[in-house]
């Protein structure tokens, strides 16, 4: 099996997280990335199999598909245990509602949010803000009584998670005021796949001199370690600035993963 993803693709990243959680094995490939030109060239797999032209791209086989939740259904299927979705049908579908509404309603906010970071008072801005808090505060009644979205830890929970990184990378975190949402988070971050593939994209972020936010902090101080966080020169307001080995910048050529 093949993933294609991208260094900061959110939706790469939902699957990546999802095959860690089943124990598949899996070949990733990461495709070029720049500030300036983002992913350029495309990868010739993802414009074959993807008429969108984006990542996340999965081959198993001759088996080839895009999108990230057929993608999950597909690893749902191939693996079935451990299962990422509840197995009542009523939950499944509650999830699956979830998993769909973190994409299509909540992480629009989000993009309407990028290219606006250095104009937070933009109207555009305040407004995209105060979509996203609404809807934090949704999810805040929705984890009332329960440990993950769906009640079991599942798909829903992964793309949430990601979605609300890119949240808070693009100035709409979630705040004290939403506790159970915060101890969600938490919960989330300490799951080895969490951590191995939110790492590394804090990894990412840092080797471009991007802003890694303050909970992932701790993600790439654990991914790294001692050895290769090399000659620390800055850390404020969740800025890093600083020279990082070679090794992390191989994302930035085509088909290199750390």
């Amino acid at each position: 099996m093949k993933i294609i993803s991208g260094p900061l693709s959110m939706f790469g990243a939902k699957v990546e997280i999802a095959a860690h959680e089943k124990g598949i094995d899996f070949e990733l490939v990461m495709t070029p990335f720049s500030q300036l030109r983002g992913y350029e060239p495309k990868h010739p797999d993802v414009l074959r199999i993807n008429p969108k032209r984006q990542v996340p791209v999965l081959t198993d086989g001759t088996l080839e598909i895009f999108d990230s939740t057929q993608i999950f259904e597909y690893l749902e299927d191939v693996k079935p245990d451990p299962a990422l979705w509840p197995a009542h049908p009523a939950a499944r579908a509650i999830a699956r509602q979830l998993e769909h509404c973190s994409d299509e309603i909540y992480f629009p906010h989000v993009v309407r949010l990028m290219g606006l970071e250095d104009t937070p008072d933009d109207p555009a801005a305040q407004a995209a803000r105060a979509e996203a808090s609404q809807y934090y505060r949704r999810m805040e009644r929705v984890l009332a009584n329960r440990e993950f979205l769906a009640g079991t830890y599942s798909y829903a929970d992964i793309a949430f998670y990601m979605a609300q990184l890119f949240g808070a990378r693009k100035g709409a975190p979630m705040t004290a005021e939403t506790p159970n949402l915060l101890a969600w988070r938490e919960r989330m971050t300490a799951r080895p796949a969490v951590r191995k593939v939110a790492g590394a994209m804090a990894a990412y972020l840092a080797s471009i001199r991007n802003a890694v936010p303050d909970f992932l902090w701790s993600q790439l101080l654990d991914g790294l370690g001692a050895s290769t966080i090399m000659r620390l020169d800055v850390v404020k307001d969740a800025q890093l600035v600083f020279n990082l080995p070679t090794s992390l910048k191989a994302f930035d050529e085509p088909g290199k993963q750390r």
